[in-house]
């Protein structure tokens, strides 16, 4: 290790009580993080691209340093699909510290690595006081029984007012208005529960009949507008 002269020529002091690094929480039990073989949980994190076309939230699952399954979920921009592919390849199996260093080629998804590796060293995860954590399988079951990403779509204007097209339980078929013309409910389609009818074989207008769904005071409506043509 190469020293300047001037380091050389200085008078050696002696150092007292050298404290280990501050314990953090993983998976219920406090562990002092000096290398990532030591770090277990489930963290997520949320990245967008330099020009905020679009944004990716990564979710790990943690064994030991040792990436055991990740959740790759995507909005706003096509092009971080090709990206998100290679992540969900590449990205199990890996140590924390090889996939903090992995160039996912979206800086939306390697901003969200970053995102989720902060919650990781700090003590932060999802599971930091859970006893062994989630299992591994973990991720799927949190996108439902219908396996799909919760995504929601809200367009407004200053002339016109909202329009709810696309929230977390579905595609907005119809909003419903009071007399005053606000928005007392909605009726979606719920795309995942309908996908899955006709994969089993369900007639295609049943399938849409058994996933339609009223949230709010929707049978109240007065008038009924169409959010995409109306």
């Amino acid at each position: 290790m190469c020293k300047t002269e001037k380091l050389k020529s200085m008078y050696l002091i002696r150092r007292g009580l050298r404290q280990a690094c501050a314990p953090i929480p993983c998976e219920g039990e406090y562990v002092h993080a000096t290398d990532a073989s030591v770090i277990s949980g489930v963290s997520h994190g949320v990245g967008t691209c330099p020009t905020m076309q679009g944004a990716c939230k990564l979710s790990l699952n943690v064994k030991k340093g040792i990436i055991e399954e990740c959740l790759v979920e995507t909005i706003g921009c096509s092009g971080m699909a090709q990206s998100a592919a290679m992540a969900g390849e590449i990205l199990t199996g890996r140590t924390l510290i090889e996939a903090i260093n992995t160039d996912l080629v979206c800086d939306s998804i390697n901003g969200a690595m970053r995102e989720a590796m902060l919650h990781f060293l700090y003590g932060r995860s999802q599971t930091a006081f859970s006893r062994d954590g989630l299992p591994v399988g973990s991720l799927y079951e949190e996108l439902g029984a219908n396996v799909c990403s919760q995504v929601g779509a809200v367009y407004g204007s200053n002339d016109k007012g909202p329009r709810y097209l696309h929230l977390n339980e579905g595609y907005v078929m119809r909003m419903a208005l009071d007399e005053n013309d606000e928005i007392i409910g909605y009726e979606l389609l719920n795309v995942g529960k309908m996908l899955s009818l006709l994969k089993s074989g369900t007639d295609p207008e049943q399938a849409q009949a058994q996933s339609l769904e009223q949230v709010g005071r929707f049978s109240e409506g007065i008038t009924f507008i169409d959010p995409r043509k109306d």
